[in-house]
């Protein structure tokens, strides 16, 4: 059977298309940064018309997004409804099945009714697969925008929070990631000669910029916009990152901008560290559990694992180890899958998975 799973965002198009052949699953995976609030909610549309022509023979869809929270909409409801039409005029053959935050499965016009159940549902689909390939975890997916972090019990998806909000209190969401989030959300002041000097508000640079100067991410990583619109070496970075105390590359030194960007970075961790143990200590006195983790997502290796030993978890199971290059798109595998699984029951610790990404996808 073959099916496609799409996690639609605000910023990026995720695809992974899926083909279960006996104990055999193949996965081809496809991201495509789209900023909508700059390219118009008009190019979703055309982009996954292109999408559907790559992929033929193709039964169901797995639909999830968060692109509803995209300013380019007046509201969620707007927002869930444009992406469910966008999806239902590019695949007019399969049967399309869109992802709800309770691990459900919901049809266009279900979700479109209860849109509020299928917004920012993404984590769902990366909660449901941890829970059948992994039992009991707590999934740290580090993407270019947030962090999600997703409780998983005894094969069950545990999370309290069923909208952004509600898991930005509860420490279920994270709003930071490894490439697109301005640095001045993270920091207010920086330590640089001898003080502690106050950072500028503007988008100056953003944590894309951190990591790559640090190493962490290579140019071909860094695949959204850039703060300045320049270029992705490390050399434009870097005059970025001296920007944000409103200086220059040739105030600072490149010791004194490195320095800087250690410092953001350890701050971006410890972001993450404290929702970590927030959403440990519940489990702790809910379940009297303290489990593994499974990382996922661009920033699984520099962001979400050095979090986790922060927090003195140490036992770390990894998407890419499970996966492949679809451990930078759980959500679209998820949907995918969940939307196979509801056709004919998987059992995905049995299959023997393959996984590409074509040349030129990122």
């Amino acid at each position: 059977m073959k099916a496609l799973g799409l996690d639609v965002g605000g910023a990026n198009l995720k695809s992974c298309l899926i083909e279960v052949k006996g104990e055999q699953l193949t996965v081809e995976v496809k991201s495509l940064y789209l900023p909508l609030w700059k390219v118009g909610k008009e190019k979703l549309e055309e982009e996954l018309r292109r999408l559907s022509r790559g992929v033929r023979g193709i039964k169901l869809v797995g639909l999830t997004m968060t692109a509803e929270l995209s300013d380019v909409y007046y509201c969620k409801r707007e927002g869930v409804h444009h992406v469910i039409e966008a999806v239902e005029k590019a695949f007019k053959d399969p049967r399309i099945r869109v992802v709800g935050v309770k691990g459900s499965l919901l049809s266009p016009d279900e979700a479109r009714e209860r849109f509020m159940e299928v917004a920012a549902a993404n984590w769902a689909a990366t909660g449901w697969l941890a829970a059948k390939l992994l039992d009991t975890c707590v999934v740290v997916d580090v993407g270019s925008t947030t962090t999600s972090i997703i409780p998983v019990v005894e094969g069950e998806v545990v999370a309290k929070g069923l909208n952004d909000l509600e898991k930005l209190a509860l420490g279920e969401l994270v709003y930071t990631g490894a490439l697109r989030t301005n640095v001045a959300t993270v920091v207010d002041k920086v330590p640089l000669r001898g003080m502690m000097v106050r950072t500028s508000s503007e988008l100056f640079a953003t944590t894309g910029d951190v990591h790559l100067v640090l190493g962490h991410i290579s140019e071909g990583d860094y695949s959204v916009d850039t703060a300045d619109g320049r270029g992705r070496s490390r050399e434009e970075a870097l005059a970025r990152l001296a920007r944000v105390v409103c200086a220059d590359h040739e105030m600072l030194s490149e010791e004194e901008i490195i320095d800087v960007a250690k410092y953001v970075y350890r701050k971006q961790l410890n972001m993450v560290a404290e929702a970590l143990l927030q959403v440990y200590g519940r489990l702790i006195k809910e379940y009297g559990i303290k489990p593994p983790a499974a990382t996922a997502g661009l920033g699984a290796d520099f962001i979400a694992e050095p979090a986790l030993r922060e927090v003195g978890i140490r036992k770390v199971h990894r998407f890419k180890d499970l996966v492949g290059p679809a451990s930078r798109m759980v959500p679209a595998l998820g949907a995918g899958l969940m939307a196979i699984d509801e056709e004919i029951r998987l059992d995905l610790r049995g299959l023997k998975v393959s996984c590409h990404s074509p040349r030129g996808s990122n």
